[in-house]
């Protein structure tokens, strides 16, 4: 791969990466307000909104950076599954996406605060807990980028 093709490619990966913290995060704030109001119509406001932050920024973010990693790693020395650190990186980020698919339920939750509904809480904790496990992931694998573990995958 030709030197300023890598480095755009990179420049993409690392902004898209970072913008997904930054959406994951702003997910994490907006939900935890939800779940900590008294105001059910302020609550149910936050699950509303919490679907435009997901279709705007998670999924072309994620999906911006999962695509410009994989080309990176076939398109450089790392390899895609050559080295540990690289294989944890693609296999932190599909699971970011699988956990934000499978498990967060912003349009559940904002049908549950609807009308006179009371949600209950262990839900609304529960939705903050997979927007944090997925921040966790997504630190792990900034972290692995920085530090760059030795170990190669035969």
């Amino acid at each position: 791969m030709a030197p300023r093709i890598r480095k755009t490619l990179l420049v993409i990966h690392i902004v898209a990466s970072v913008a997904l913290v930054g959406e994951v995060w702003g997910l994490v704030a907006l939900n935890t307000a939800a779940t900590l109001t008294e105001d059910l119509e302020l609550a149910h406001t936050a699950y509303r909104l919490m679907p435009t932050l997901v279709f705007a920024g998670g999924i072309p973010l994620s999906l911006t950076a999962l695509a410009t990693g994989i080309t990176l790693g076939l398109g450089s020395h790392w390899g895609l599954i050559r080295h540990y650190w690289v294989a944890a990186k693609l296999v932190l980020l599909v699971a970011v996406i699988f956990v934000g698919m499978f498990l967060f339920d912003p349009e559940g939750m904002a049908a549950a605060t609807a009308g006179a509904g009371q949600t209950l809480a262990a839900r609304q904790w529960g939705q903050v807990a997979v927007l944090a496990t997925q921040i966790a992931m997504l630190l792990v694998a900034a972290t692995l980028s920085v530090f760059k573990p030795r170990g190669k995958l035969r």
